[in-house]
């Protein structure tokens, strides 16, 4: 095999490769709006909380028709993020030996904190 022939093969693999994950992001964005959505029909109180989003995205979530929600599933980009962006948080929550219940209540109180946080961080703009 020559050295160009290695690279061509290289850049088939990847761009396959770079192909599947496009594809996969495409369907957990797709999942993820289509379940949004389903929760914020059903209460959009609790939906806000869980989700971590403002009244306005809510409102906007529950009026997007498939159409909306289909465009912006087949971006490339992840749409839905981590809520335990720090190392501290995931591991307090995934800690060694801890009770799924205890798991549970100590993923409520960090998500309310955080929300308590940003809703203080709003009300000072």
């Amino acid at each position: 095999m020559t050295e160009r022939s290695a690279i061509l093969e290289t850049d088939i693999v990847m761009n396959v490769a770079n192909g599947e994950i496009s594809r996969e992001i495409g369907d957990i964005n797709l999942a993820y709006m289509l379940l949004a959505q389903k929760l914020v029909k059903q209460d959009r109180v609790a939906a806000m909380f869980r989700l971590g989003v403002s009244r306005e995205l809510a409102d906007m979530l529950a009026n997007m028709s498939l159409a909306q929600i289909l465009k912006l599933a087949a971006s490339n980009f992840l749409l839905c993020s981590f809520r335990l962006d720090e190392h501290a948080s995931m591991s307090a929550v995934v800690g060694e030996g801890k009770d799924t219940m205890l798991q549970q209540a100590h993923m409520s109180i960090l998500m309310s904190a955080r929300s308590l946080q940003s809703q203080k961080e709003t009300a000072a703009v």
